[in-house]
């Protein structure tokens, strides 16, 4: 299956000979393995710190990789089925920044989903690419938007033969994945790029019941979560390419705003997870599902609660689905999604991964047990019961089809002015708004404010959602332009 020996963990293997030497530290970090700051040592071991070392010759550089580093992004190449990977130690917002500045510049059109993360637009705002969008279509019953369809994309790319890339999600973050296959030789066929955000898809590559990973069907560049579903310390991710990219480009591109310092810590959790994927990813993803088809089976017999999984594909908006998603709808319980994380959390001590107007997700990993989901599943049944109520007035969809007015980087650097919200309708917003998680702007930069969005902006922090991305982080103002 591998060209390489994914046996192998090159970074962790310099690292842990040169731990093994006792070199003298006269470089940074200053804390020089601990000792220069034992609370910080006590709390974190001694090991970890021992390990937090700077870029030099036995452990290759980052931004220059020529020994360990470059095998060790050879290895990861391999195993995703990518022509080049580079480690990313800036989260996968640096990898969907990366892919954006490599594509397009300024003025260059990218066709893209309006529901992609935060970190796509203000890509956008910072090279002045301009969005086209495809607005995905949206579920009314689950109240979530789903994948684009493949007509609606090969119309935008028709109607903006000048554009230089298209954007997909794979997979949303419910897990609901677009046509990937179908939109790439579309799209190659008329000489554009194809860019897919899998921060929530490191697990495709590593098992053949889930759906298509990017680089199986011939996109030219995906970042990749590993810290989610990989396994991988928080902040650490992977920016794969095909082989129609150019390494050194894009090397360039990352360097532009990639740190100098990279985290050997980041790093060599980017090398392990990645060996661990390799050789056991097919046994753990398979453990995975089962456990999710466990806890859908148990929620779906306590009533009103639906986790929903492939019964919902319909072979366009909702190509496939990932199984490993624990995405479960509230609505007929009359409560928002976010109603039940925070009962979740502050009754029950369970700590889902967000909730939003009408659904929850449950993140599943290799590191749930059987007794964890029955925990949910039985916190669930016991929320139904003490807090059901009728649903009349509740919102039911989290996405509303933007009004799209100026480019990302015109509208936020314009002259603007500071208005209390309800006094912003049908002016063009020059920030966002969001709910945390997912990271999906209900308003960004260039677009206009309408009664709609307005109401919903107040209704989900009525409900308690995490609302930020704006100056004011009460959201009671907004910035708009002049």
């Amino acid at each position: 299956m591998y060209r390489l020996n994914q046996d192998r963990a090159p970074i962790a293997e310099a690292l842990t000979e040169f731990e093994g030497n006792r070199v003298v530290p006269f470089d940074v970090p200053g804390h020089k393995r601990g000792k220069g700051n034992p609370e910080l040592t006590a709390f974190l071991g001694q090991k970890c710190m021992s390990l937090d070392v700077n870029s030099m010759k036995p452990l290759d550089n980052l931004c220059h990789p020529v020994s360990v580093i470059r095998d060790a992004e050879e290895l990861a190449a391999d195993a995703f089925g990518a022509a080049y990977a580079f480690f990313m130690v800036g989260g996968t917002t640096s990898s969907v920044q990366a892919m954006v500045f490599t594509a397009a510049k300024r003025g260059d059109k990218i066709i893209l989903p309006r529901n992609v993360h935060r970190s796509v637009i203000n890509a956008m705002i910072l090279n002045g690419a301009v969005p086209v969008y495809v607005n995905p279509d949206t579920d009314e019953r689950l109240g979530i938007s789903l994948g684009m369809a493949v007509e609606d994309v090969k119309k935008a790319i028709d109607d903006n033969p000048d554009a230089k890339a298209v954007f997909v999600n794979n997979p949303t973050y419910y897990g609901i994945c677009s046509n990937l296959k179908a939109i790439t030789e579309y799209a190659h066929s008329k000489g554009m790029l194809v860019l897919a955000d899998e921060a929530h898809g490191t697990h495709f590559y590593f098992n053949d019941r889930l759906p298509a990973a990017a680089m199986s069907v011939g996109a030219d560049m995906a970042s990749v979560s590993m810290h989610k579903s990989g396994g991988s310390l928080t902040q650490s991710s992977f920016l794969l390419i095909g082989k129609n990219v150019s390494p050194g480009y894009v090397r360039q591109v990352i360097n532009l705003t990639q740190t100098t310092s990279g985290s050997y810590l980041l790093m060599s959790s980017l090398d392990l997870s990645r060996k661990n994927l390799a050789l056991n990813g097919k046994a753990i993803f398979h453990k995975v599902t089962d456990l999710v088809e466990y806890a859908r089976e148990e929620i779906n017999q306590i009533g009103d609660f639906y986790a929903y999984s492939r019964e919902i594909v319909n072979g366009d908006t909702i190509y496939d689905f990932d199984i490993t998603k624990l995405s479960v709808n509230t609505l007929e319980t009359g409560l928002a999604g976010i109603e039940v994380y925070d009962i979740l959390r502050d009754e029950y001590d369970i700590q889902t991964e967000f909730g939003d107007m009408g659904n929850i997700l449950a993140y599943v990993s290799v590191g749930d047990r059987e007794r964890d989901i029955e925990r949910l599943v039985g916190a669930l049944s016991e929320i139904r019961r003490r807090y059901k109520k009728d649903k009349t007035g509740m919102l039911e969809h989290e996405y509303i089809n933007p009004l799209v007015e100026r480019t990302p980087q015109e509208a936020f650097y314009a002259d603007k002015e500071s208005l209390p919200l309800r006094e912003t309708a049908g002016r063009i917003c020059s920030e966002f708004v969001m709910c945390y998680p997912p990271g999906i702007p209900i308003l960004a930069p260039g677009e206009t404010v309408t009664e709609e969005i307005i109401e919903y902006i107040i209704y989900a922090k009525e409900k308690g959602c995490f609302m930020t991305g704006a100056e004011d982080m009460k959201i009671e103002r907004l910035n708009v332009i002049k």
